[in-house]
C-alpha cells in the first residue's frame, strides 16, 4: 500500500474533534483525490506532512521545538518522505529525528489528534498530527532543524505559540 492510501484510509477512517477540523479532513481528501504526488514536498499545490507533539505525561509537559527556519516553538515534524508507509510512520519518524528521543509512541491508538494547514516558504502544509508519548526519562538531543528544544509545562507555552499549537497541545492533553 502506498503513502498516499494509507493517508486516505487513516484519514478516512477518523472522526474530527469538531466541524472546523472535519473541513480540514475533507479538504485533504479531496487533496489527495486529485494530486497523485499530494503526499511529496515537490507538490507545488501542497502536500501533506506529518507531525507528532511529544508528550511527557508524568511531568505534565510538551517538547517543543524552536524550528530554525520559521523561528517559532512548534511540534516535531516536516515532509513525508518515500520510505514512510504511513502518516503516523511518517510524524514518529519526523519526532525522533528532531527530538533524538527514542521509543516515542503514539496516543490515541496511532489515529492523528487533529491537522492544521499552514503556510510556509516552500508551499501550504497540509499537516496530519499525532501525540507522541516520551518514555520515563527521555533525553532530547537538539537537531540541525532546531535552534533550540524546550519542554515546556501544559499550561506555560511561550506567549507566542500561535493557536494551532495550543490546539493540539490541548488535545494531547486530553489523552493523558
Amino acid at each position: 500500500m502506498s503513502l498516499r492510501v494509507a493517508t486516505v484510509d487513516a484519514l478516512s477512517a477518523w472522526h474530527a474533534p469538531d466541524d472546523r477540523v472535519d473541513g480540514l479532513r475533507r479538504a485533504y481528501l479531496e487533496h489527495l483525490a486529485r494530486y497523485d504526488d499530494g503526499m511529496l514536498k515537490g507538490c507545488r499545490a501542497g502536500h501533506v506532512t506529518a507531525s507528532a507533539l511529544i508528550v511527557d505525561a508524568a511531568g505534565g509537559r510538551v517538547l517543543l521545538t524552536l524550528h530554525a527556519k520559521i523561528l517559532r516553538w512548534l511540534q516535531t515534524g516536516g515532509h513525508c518522505e518515500p520510505g514512510d508507509r504511513t502518516p503516523a510512520e511518517a510524524a514518529l519518524r519526523e519526532a525522533h529525528e528532531e527530538s533524538g528521543i527514542a521509543g516515542l509512541t503514539l496516543l490515541a491508538d496511532g489515529a492523528p489528534v487533529y491537522l492544521d494547514r499552514h503556510d510556509t516558504p516552500c508551499a501550504v502544509h497540509l499537516d496530519v498530527q499525532y501525540a507522541a508519548l516520551a518514555p520515563p526519562g527521555a533525553i532530547e538531543v537538539i537537531s540541525e532543524e532546531s535552534l533550540d528544544l524546550r519542554w515546556f509545562a501544559f499550561d506555560a507555552l511561550p506567549a507566542d505559540t500561535d493557536d494551532s499549537v495550543r490546539a493540539l497541545v490541548n488535545r494531547a492533553r486530553a489523552l493523558v
